[in-house]
């Protein structure tokens, strides 16, 4: 049978969201509840697909399903696509099956033309509406179509309203509107060098393929990369007949939500204009009013507008983000959609779903994203700082947060400035879809126009990001980098701090303090602890980060990289010592000053984690790294070891290697220098038995883990050391004290003979990091150069450092697995690389088996709801 491309809203419904995207498939389902939804048509995902198949080209069978579909709809509407006398008029909008705000904005009013836009205002009486109409599509054609930016645009309407003396865009006449549209088509034909196009089939087609193009836009890759959308997915077409919001004071358009997305309170939330259309509250070109003065202009449509909120909500059971238009006091939806909320509004809209018996304990932990609860760990203004400040002027508090930094006027500044490590803040006169990257890279985002459903707003919020929008007081100069703001003028550089939460800015820095969290975040924690399975560690190296990390839920830490603790005041000195030491004894009195600072670091690190289990890993980077580059600290070396400076020179270059990830590091070391890890093993093991005594009521049992294996001989050489050291520790203290040796799996041939390694090491515990590096054969630290070119060539979709490979170095852990237990039944084991905190890497652990996930101390509660929403799809399935 013939593959079905094009899908009239009366054949779909709310489960063919991958079919018809989320828009489509809401429109669908919104047309089955009998909702006053203007009809339509979607062109699916699986078009998009063949469209990139067929080297961009929508081929014919395509094409034939979409005039059907406009034959269809014609029939529907009663009215006629390109006809002069009735003419149907449509919208078309992009919907991927996950909601994307890099995608492409969208283009209304498509079919017109000079002759239509007469019969229009003929036959409505409203010339000025038809030509605001026609102006309006001239402009989102040519900015979304054919990519002449839509500044150019906006400045040919500011110098008309400056020459007819108005403020307002609604102020404008029929006859305005008109010559407006005459120089929008000029500076069409003098950007594009041909005519603006007139046939409304030319312009369908071009706005579908539009969509099509915009789902492989760079913006949209970021974004991608950032949420874990495959590409593979595709975008849907939704062409919908137009319901206008701009024909008079009896018309209107807004969004809403169903309750506040910044907080989650139970209540409606949104923004109206009267004589506007959709993308004006959106794109925040005017600034709306508040969705309750709706019922004062419309009080039918308004009462309609909340019987179908209340249906929405409880036929979804979740949030709904909706948009609408009036036209002549008849209500028309447009879309609705699970709204975007920020982590605090997640958590109370959770909880208070589960309170209203409209969803469960395990489906309330499944609809967080674990990701966006990074967010309610991020800063807020320190209280006696912010007394003593006064705001400089205040905006629409958009997306929660504090964030201060220096002022940049455009995204790849922000790119720019912060990739050598300035921390700045965004202005801009309202932001677009382009400007993804600079807002990623911005600590926030403070804009002139817009509400709190602009693009700015919706974004930040889904980032997490602080934002501060519409805020009109500020007298922007985009094109020399400076705007004025309570009577000064800002330049590039200058210091701003901007709180996400009230919309207030401030001059110059204020001081940010930790998050603190309390209610919703503890219920939903605790619901996520009853259903996973697997237990959540920490990566940390300090006592600081180990207490936060208990603070946050960490069940012990999985890594503590040693050699941090070497930097230190004082002990920096010593360990150069040992580094350049020419004999043993030499080494062994340079480890004798280490040894009480590494004795004294591990006795804390197990009190903040009150007898939870504690992974201690071994010296691991090479010794070049910590000798001494300054000829002052070179000289003082020298002078403590009784050397020439020369000599110590010449000690430090033998250090050198040509490629130090794969050179004399992890167990080599301790291979070539038993002492270092004779050394360790007593601080452990001293610690150890001090915390012991201390605290009888706790379980003190340190677990040494071995890096770098790639050989059972290798385990079994140091080991030997370790055991000798450690028992000989226990045997003089005349303790009961019990420990662990076990290994890091980061060399592809530990995991192919972890077998082998099994039968000799308590546990394994998947250096992720490095077991990537060497699986693809990538420096970790140089892959940046290249991997935006394998991201364009399509080769990878994310970094491989961030997320994990599951195919290749998944099946080595895998591998690994399959291997060891059978050989050691008690052998557990763990995951401790960066990807221990990343969700979908989380959730394949959880598949694998894996006893605990660690990772960096902010981002425990996020493993934790990770393995919680893995353990309960695991159930499911």
């Amino acid at each position: 049978m013939a593959t079905k491309w094009v899908y009239m809203f009366t054949e779909g419904n709310a489960t063919m969201r991958n079919l018809l995207g989320g828009k489509g498939a809401n429109l669908a389902e919104m047309t089955g509840l009998g909702l006053p939804v203007p009809q339509g048509f979607t062109v699916t995902t699986e078009a998009c697909t063949q469209y990139y198949e067929d080297g961009r080209k929508i081929n014919d069978e395509i094409m034939g399903q979409i005039m059907d579909a406009m034959a269809k709809l014609e029939e529907i509407t009663g009215k006629k696509f390109g006809d002069k006398e009735n003419p149907l008029l449509v919208s078309v909008r992009s919907g991927a099956r996950a909601s994307m705000p890099g995608m492409m904005d969208t283009i209304l009013n498509l079919g017109l033309n000079e002759e239509v836009v007469e019969t229009l205002a003929e036959a409505s009486g409203n010339p000025r509406w038809a030509w605001d109409c026609y102006r309006r599509f001239i402009q989102m054609y040519s900015d979304v179509v054919m990519e002449v930016g839509k500044k150019y645009f906006e400045e040919l309407i500011d110098e008309m309203k400056t020459k007819r003396g108005v403020k307002q865009d609604v102020e404008l006449t029929a006859a305005d509107l008109h010559e407006l549209a005459d120089q929008f088509k000029a500076e069409y034909k003098s950007k594009i060098g041909s005519d603006f196009p007139t046939d409304p089939k030319e312009q369908l087609v071009g706005a579908i393929k539009a969509v099509f193009r915009s789902w492989d836009n760079p913006r949209a890759n970021v974004y991608r990369r950032d949420n874990d959308i495959p590409y593979s997915w595709g975008t849907a077409v939704n062409v919908q007949m137009m319901a206008f919001g701009n024909m008079g004071d009896d018309c209107g358009t807004g969004v809403a939500f169903t309750r506040d997305p910044a907080t989650g309170e139970n209540g409606l939330f949104g923004e109206f204009l009267t004589n506007a259309q959709g993308e004006d509250v959106v794109a925040g070109v005017r600034t709306p009013m508040h969705i309750s003065e709706m019922e004062d202009k419309f009080p039918e449509a308004f009462a309609q507008f909340k019987s179908v909120c209340k249906t929405l909500e409880t036929h979804y059971r979740d949030m709904q983000d909706m948009e609408f238009t009036v036209e002549h006091g008849k209500l028309y939806m447009l879309q609705t959609r699970n709204g975007k909320r920020t982590a605090q509004a997640a958590l109370k809209i959770a909880c208070d779903l589960v309170d209203e018996g409209m969803r469960t304990e395990e489906e309330a932990v499944a609809m967080i994203d674990p990701r966006n609860l990074d967010t309610l760990l991020h800063p807020q203004f320190d209280t006696a700082a912010l007394k003593a400040a006064t705001p400089m002027g205040k905006g629409l508090g958009a997306s929660p947060g504090a964030a201060c930094g220096k002022v940049v006027f455009t995204a790849d500044d922000a790119v720019e400035w912060a990739a050598r490590g300035e921390k700045v803040i965004l202005v801009r006169l309202e932001t677009s879809p382009e400007d993804i990257t600079g807002m990623k890279s911005a600590q926030g985002i403070l804009t002139v126009r817009g509400g709190m459903t602009s693009h700015a707003a919706v974004v930040a919020r889904g980032m997490g990001e602080c934002c501060v929008s519409g805020c009109g007081d500020i007298i922007m100069d985009e094109a020399n980098k400076k705007f004025t703001l309570g009577g000064k003028e800002f330049h590039e550089g200058d210091a701003i701090s901007i709180d996400g939460s009230t919309g207030n800015i401030y001059d110059g820095i204020i001081p940010t303090v930790d998050a603190t969290i309390a209610g919703e975040f503890g219920r939903i924690m605790d619901w996520a602890d009853k259903y996973r399975t697997m237990k959540v560690r920490t990566n940390a190296d300090t006592p600081e980060d180990a207490r936060k990390a208990a603070e946050l839920g960490a069940e012990g830490i999985g890594l503590c990289r040693t050699e941090h603790m070497f930097f230190g005041e004082g002990r920096i000195d010593a360990f150069r010592e040992m580094i350049c030491a020419e004999t043993e004894e030499e080494r062994e009195k340079a480890l004798e000053k280490v040894l009480p600072y590494q004795q004294s670091d591990f006795e804390k690190l197990y009190e903040a984690l009150e007898g939870n289990p504690v992974t201690i890993r071994f010296l691991d980077p090479p010794l070049h790294e910590f000798v001494p580059t300054e000829e002052e600290d070179i000289k003082k070396l020298a002078e403590a070891q009784g050397k020439t400076v020369e000599r110590i020179k010449e000690i430090i270059d033998s250090l050198h290697e040509f490629n130090p990830m794969m050179g004399h590091r992890g167990c080599r070391l301790a291979v070539t220098y038993p002492e270092i890890a004779k050394m360790q093993t007593k601080a452990v093991i001293r610690a150890a038995i001090n915390v012991q005594k201390a605290h009888p009521g706790w379980k003190v049992q340190p677990e040494i883990m071995i890096p770098l294996v790639g050989d059972i001989k290798e385990l079994k050489y140091v080991k030997k050391f370790v055991v000798e050291t450690a028992d000989a520790e226990i045997a003089a203290a005349g303790s009961d004290l019990e420990y662990e040796v076990g290994t890091m799996i980061e060399i592809p041939r530990a995991a192919l003979t972890a077998d082998e390694i099994a039968a000799e090491a308590d546990f394994f515990c998947f250096g992720t990091n490095d077991l990537t590096q060497m699986t693809y054969g990538f420096s970790r630290d140089d892959a940046g150069k290249f991997l935006e070119a394998y991201y364009d060539a399509k080769i990878f979709e994310n970094d491989p450092f961030a997320k994990l490979d599951q195919v290749g170095v998944g099946k080595l852990m895998k591998m690994a697995i399959d291997l060891g237990k059978p050989v050691n039944s008690k052998l557990h084991v763990g995951i401790c690389g960066e990807h221990g905190g990343d969700p979908s890497s989380v959730e394949f652990c959880n598949k694998l088996g894996l006893d605990y996930v660690s990772c960096s101390p902010f981002r425990v509660p996020i493993a934790r709801l990770a393995a919680a929403q893995a353990a309960i799809a695991q159930k499911k399935n």
